[in-house]
């Protein structure tokens, strides 16, 4: 007798197929808007190259991809068969595809293509929904060119490696390859974010610029990169200097520099991505800006992987979002589809507003970037300057709770590893602390408040283009005003003041930008305080299915 208890019935079909970018209407007509300066022509050539990715992103094959890089982490190589050192770190193909797809797309280029950062920040976005762990090497490449820039010589020579569509693996001199990914070395284990008191020295040699650097890192990331940028100590009168150099992994001679990898950290998430401790005994280098200015010369660095840390986040809460929207479209529930259920439908729109809100304010601080690369834009880099370290502080504190609540919406479904939910939200935390955790960047603001004034007056200009248009966003507006004035203990209120300034920046650009419904929600509870503790506290009042409908992707 045939089986069938085991029909299948009730269940989500496989959301495959779709356009991430397209189907998107947030993330599209951001685009479109910041794009309106451009030529026709590079306006269409933006969007198919978003469209072509967003649906390679949304296929079988890609989500695929995905699976394999994080269920077969790499594993480190220390030596050969016959016990030569040899440091490799091995992955599984399909890290090697979604890397190299990544860098064919162009997401470590953005320096010098028309409206190439919002571009960029859109396919990062787009293809970080497949996978995030690889990310972690695309940020880096991209973001190692503004810091070689302060070495004329060394920018033209490896910028066009950087910047490259060709991805090569494996491990040859830079000069043979016709595409380079870079890693970065800051962290050691006795300072943490506190660089100021790494201990690896630097030892000048005989050639102008060349030194050896001896010491340890505590965080390597992407170690199988072609080079690396490093913080180290170079003494001048017996003064230490804290200074910025590259690291390449592979000399021009072909030999290896000295690069022990001592073993891959075992993390909580970004499984498919090597985190590394590194030790460097002798291990040549070349100098990046001036002796003693390590920290300005690769701040330009830190500051576009401070973005990327955004950008991650919200793909993680749009994918964990769309996933939500997604099982609940489909799944019934005492009568009918979860999606219609009042309740439901409370906290996907609450869920759609938190992605829609740190996918917006992404999109503007990359278009800001592109205004200063193109015309030196003061305004546009004062603005950069507050706004990336709020944005940093605030998009990664919110993307765990978001992901943790789409988690729930799927049940004992989204407990299980099949649905991809628990990857995303052991990935989640990652981006508040990478480059800087929570309090860092929220003192960071502070410290740019106090030392550059300009920059917070770019920032009330930026959030005072909204004036009059939502009495919740002027009345936020003002109550942070007297904040910032208040100077007592503020170090001790700072993330309550950055939270504050990230969220009328981001109610700003709604009520300029987004639907009506979408707007007036945010400002309803983020704002105006009719909001719980937990995700689906919105008013029952607002507009909330035509918020969840925005947020769909039809699958």
């Amino acid at each position: 007798m045939a089986a069938t208890t085991h029909t299948v019935s009730n269940q989500a079909p496989p959301l495959v197929g779709h356009d991430v970018y397209g189907a998107d209407a947030a993330l599209a007509e951001g685009v479109e808007r910041h794009l309106g300066a451009e030529d026709p022509a590079v306006r269409e050539e933006v969007t198919a190259e978003l469209g072509a990715l967003g649906r390679t992103a949304g296929s079988a094959q890609a989500q695929e991809w995905g699976r394999q890089a994080n269920e077969n982490p790499p594993v480190l190589r220390t030596h050969d068969r016959y016990g030569n050192r040899i440091d490799e770190v091995e992955f599984h193909p399909a890290w090697h595809r979604l890397l190299g797809h990544a860098v064919t797309s162009g997401l470590t280029d953005a320096w010098g293509r028309p409206a190439g950062h919002l571009r960029r920040a859109a396919g990062f976005f787009v293809w970080s929904q497949a996978e995030a762990g690889h990310g972690c090497p695309v940020s880096m490449t991209h973001a190692a060119v503004p810091a070689l820039r302060a070495d004329p010589e060394l920018a033209a020579e490896w910028e066009p490696r950087l910047t490259s569509h060709v991805y090569e693996q494996g491990l040859r001199p830079a000069a043979e390859k016709a595409g380079v990914i870079f890693g970065m070395g800051m962290t050691e284990k006795q300072g943490g974010s506190d660089v100021r008191a790494n201990t690896t020295r630097a030892t000048r040699l005989d050639a102008p610029g060349e030194y050896l650097l001896t010491g340890h890192k505590w965080f390597c990331s992407a170690p199988m990169s072609d080079g690396f940028l490093v913080l180290a100590q170079a003494s001048a009168g017996g003064e230490d200097r804290l200074t910025c150099f590259l690291v390449p992994r592979v000399l021009p001679d072909g030999s290896r520099n000295v690069f022990a990898i001592q073993r891959l950290k075992d993390k909580l998430g970004n499984k498919s991505n090597a985190s590394s401790e590194v030790e460097f005994d002798g291990t040549w280098a070349r100098r990046v800006g001036e002796e003693g200015r390590g920290v300005r010369t690769i701040i330009e660095m830190v500051a576009a992987t401070r973005l990327d840390c955004v950008i991650g986040s919200a793909a993680l809460m749009r994918q964990a979002v769309t996933q939500a929207v997604h099982h609940t479209a489909y799944r019934s529930a005492f009568g009918a589809r979860l999606i219609e259920q009042p309740l439901m439908r409370n906290v996907l729109a609450d869920l759609a507003l938190e992605s829609e809100a740190a996918t917006t304010l992404m999109l503007r601080l990359a278009a800001a970037q592109d205004a200063v690369q193109r015309s030196g834009d003061a305004q546009e880099q004062a603005l950069l300057r507050i706004a990336v370290p709020a944005a940093k502080y605030w998009v990664t504190k919110r993307c765990t709770p978001t992901v943790a609540e789409a988690l729930e919406c799927l049940g004992g479904n989204g407990y299980v590893e099949e649905s991809g939910l628990p990857r995303l939200l052991r990935e989640s935390p990652l981006n508040s602390i990478w480059e800087g955790s929570g309090n860092v960047q929220a003192l960071d603001v502070l410290r740019a408040m106090q030392r550059e004034p300009r920059a917070l007056n770019a920032f009330l200009t930026e959030v005072g283009l909204a004036r009059g248009a939502d009495h919740r966003l002027d009345a936020a507006v003002k109550d942070l005003l007297t904040d910032l004035a208040d100077l007592d203990g503020i170090a001790a209120r700072a993330r309550r003041v950055v939270e504050r300034m990230a969220l009328v920046l981001q109610g700003s650009l709604l009520v300029r930008f987004a639907p009506a419904a979408v707007a007036d929600a945010f400002c309803a509870s983020r704002l105006g305080g009719d909001w719980g503790a937990a995700f689906g506290t919105l008013p029952h009042t607002l507009d909330l299915k035509s918020v969840v409908a925005r947020a769909r992707i039809e699958g």
